[in-house]
């Protein structure tokens, strides 16, 4: 690391659940020089840097825990910096599903930011140093920044969970799915989601839609203030949206990536 943190860096991290087993392994990996993991209200006395991986609601404890001295983080995406007190410290969010000790950090994104100019390096060392692509994230969009993970991830199984029952009523088992919804995937994170949409909708196929409505309707009736509410946004994507001209790769009736007709 540099940009005024001493070298070698003597990092503690704090906290042992996924995340402090995850960072804990991969910055012993990198060489780093790692003090015995540390617990919450340890005092962090003998690090450079304490890398606080516990739960949101203990931060502010935790933090107040450590003495005067090192450079103080936490590893929160939502929780602001000043839960880090008097500290010179920052944040580094990995943008990744953490599982544990065998957790590849390596190609992700980290969401960063510092109390200060050397604490913000200090992150986007780190983050460089785990092979993370860092971006910027201010207190006041974290929330924002929270949410947009938690559609992309969370609601994104929840409405796996929704096509996956309704297929059940029709025999149709989860893994017919997965080919559709991993090009939907990649085609989003490819071209965008207007390039991407495909379907009845941005076909402006409303019978189509009307009898999908009637199934969810009669199979899965507890969902369909969901389906509806789908339905709507999609609508509104669709109308600013340029795939009835050029249709997205791979599109179309018989297709992987377009909703059959």
């Amino acid at each position: 690391m540099s940009d005024g943190i001493p070298a070698p860096v003597r990092v503690q991290v704090v906290g042992r659940g996924r995340m402090g087993l995850a960072l804990d392994a991969a910055l012993r990996d990198a060489g780093v020089p790692l003090l015995p993991p540390g617990r919450r209200g340890d005092d962090g006395v003998g690090a450079d840097l304490v890398l606080l991986a516990v739960p949101d609601a203990e931060i502010t404890a935790a933090a107040q825990a450590i003495a005067p001295g090192p450079l103080v983080a936490h590893v929160s995406g939502i929780t602001p910096l000043a839960a880090l007190g008097a500290h010179e410290g920052f944040s580094l969010h990995p943008l990744l599903t953490v599982t544990g000790a065998g957790t590849v950090f390596e190609g992700a994104h980290a969401a960063v930011a510092g109390t200060t100019p050397r604490g913000l390096a200090a992150a986007e060392d780190l983050a460089r140093l785990l092979g993370l692509r860092a971006f910027r994230v201010a207190d006041e969009d974290r929330a924002a920044y929270h949410a947009a993970a938690s559609v992309a991830s969370n609601f994104l199984v929840t409405l796996g969970a929704f096509a996956e029952e309704l297929a059940a009523t029709a025999g149709v088992p989860r893994e017919a799915l997965r080919p559709l919804a991993e090009a939907a995937l990649r085609n989003w994170a490819d071209r965008g989601a207007e390039a991407a949409l495909t379907g009845p909708i941005v076909r402006g196929d409303e019978a189509t839609v009307a009898r999908q409505r009637e199934a969810v309707a009669g199979r899965t009736p507890e969902q369909l203030e969901l389906f509806d509410a789908l339905v709507a946004q999609t609508r509104r994507l669709a109308a600013g949206s340029h795939t009835g001209s050029v249709p997205a790769a791979g599109s179309g009736s018989g297709s992987g990536t377009g909703v059959p007709a």
